[in-house]
């Protein structure tokens, strides 16, 4: 059984690691958990936040795009860091830690995970009812889209599915580098004379820290992806270089094309007149008529079939990977011997009941759920990144340029938090 103390212990010393030596082979064979993570970050992020950002205030937004990217890289390093050299997934290290570490994370995880699978559900099922040449609403779609979720992860396929959806993540990658690198030789669409509005304001603070939120994902995304590494490590043993490798890979491929939808938005909708929809779902279709609008009205059905396959996927993954962290916390915290098979299907079983309900429950409000999902998932962003942390400052090892990079990402993360909670509470602006 876990207890409530929380003494500062020794850091955990390196598991003995396979010696070969790092080659592409073995870095090609190491590629998957990264992957994953990123399949799980190109979602709402890119295919609204980012576009948006770019749409609203054209090439504006670049730097804190960058900017985000750099100060959160470090706690989602963490987690394959500390996973192939400590032997052990970064939930269990909470929990070696002592109690508290792993209450505070179980309980910002359990909710923050029916928020984010409400958050995914909605998107996917807003374009699939662009997809679709019927009239059906959105909480009946989101249904229908939890039930085979729900589905597919009791009966076990997600493996197949997994790699489907990284051919479908690659897939609308290359289809948006080319339509951006298109909408480059058209050049932008802004109207002549038109003025950039300015995002430096208190109203759009909102708007920036919704960007933030989920760009590349949220941190707790970090233990998901330890998590899927001690699996692969059960099966594969893999050496640190490589598995930093995959997520150094990963991370730098959500990063760029955020950069990409951005652009799109910059050169395909800024300035031209026509209204961003800030509504989540309402966007989806806004976003695939720019598709259509550069490359050809033919290419739209693909691209939001694409879409829908991008989200649902990510989708899965979610429901998935929260699922497998509150089983773990919930098992660590008990002092059980190893995660069971029924445990697991209580929380999957769980997160998609209680996500879908928020869906419905709140039908008439989608557009607030969804900005609402993305400003909580940077406000609990500054406890993640502390929590990675704590699990690796004590080691000689780390390097001073993580260090006072995590520093730095601390003071961001938390500066903007206090920020717009004063904000929000009329203190400032």
């Amino acid at each position: 059984m876990v207890t409530g103390d929380t003494t500062r212990q020794p850091p955990p010393q390196p598991a003995p690691q396979d010696e070969s030596p790092s080659s592409w082979r073995t870095r090609l064979s190491a590629l998957g958990p990264g992957l994953l993570m990123a399949s799980a970050a190109i979602g709402g992020s890119h295919l609204v936040s980012s576009t948006q950002a770019g749409a609203l205030y054209g090439w504006q937004l670049v730097g804190l795009l960058l900017l985000v990217n750099l100060m959160k890289y470090p706690f989602f390093r963490f987690g394959p860091q500390y996973t192939v050299e400590a032997g052990h997934s970064l939930v269990e290290g909470y929990a070696r830690k002592g109690g508290v570490y792993l209450w505070v994370f179980f309980a910002l995880c359990a909710v923050s995970s029916v928020i984010s699978t409400a958050g995914v559900g909605l998107l996917c099922a807003s374009i699939l009812a662009y997809v679709l040449p019927w009239q059906i609403s959105v909480p009946w779609l989101a249904t229908a889209v939890m039930l085979s979720v729900w589905a597919i992860l009791l009966a076990g396929r997600y493996r197949a599915l997994d790699a489907l959806t990284k051919v479908i993540m690659i897939t609308l990658a290359v289809g948006t580098v080319v339509t951006t690198v298109l909408a480059f030789t058209k050049g932008a669409q802004a109207d002549p004379g038109f003025v950039s509005p300015s995002p430096w304001s208190w109203a759009s603070l909102p708007f920036l820290i919704a960007l933030m939120g989920w760009m590349p994902a949220p941190i707790e995304i970090s233990a998901l992806n330890s998590l899927w590494i001690s699996a692969k490590q059960r099966l594969v043993r893999t050496s640190p270089r490589d598995v930093l490798f995959d997520f150094n890979v990963g991370y730098a491929a959500s990063a760029i094309l955020a950069l990409f939808f951005l652009a799109m938005g910059a050169l395909v909708q800024h300035g031209t007149g026509v209204e961003v929809a800030t509504q989540g779902g309402a966007y989806i279709t806004q976003l695939i008529d720019m598709y259509g609008s550069t490359i050809g009205d033919w290419v739209a059905p693909i691209v939001a079939l694409i879409a829908f396959a991008c989200m649902y996927g990510t989708t899965i993954t979610v429901v998935d990977g929260y699922a497998r962290a509150s089983a773990e916390s919930v098992r660590l915290l008990r002092g059980a011997p190893e995660m069971t098979r029924p445990a697991l299907i209580v929380w999957t079983s769980g997160i998609a009941l209680v996500g879908l309900l928020i869906i419905i429950l709140m039908s008439a409000q989608l557009a607030t759920m969804l900005r609402f999902a993305m400003i909580s998932a940077f406000l609990t962003a500054p406890v993640f990144a502390w929590l990675n942390f704590t699990l690796v400052r004590d080691r000689e090892d780390l390097s001073p340029v993580l260090r006072w990079l995590s520093y730095a990402g601390l003071v961001f993360l938390a500066g903007f938090t206090l920020l717009f909670l004063a904000a929000e509470a009329g203190i400032v602006g």
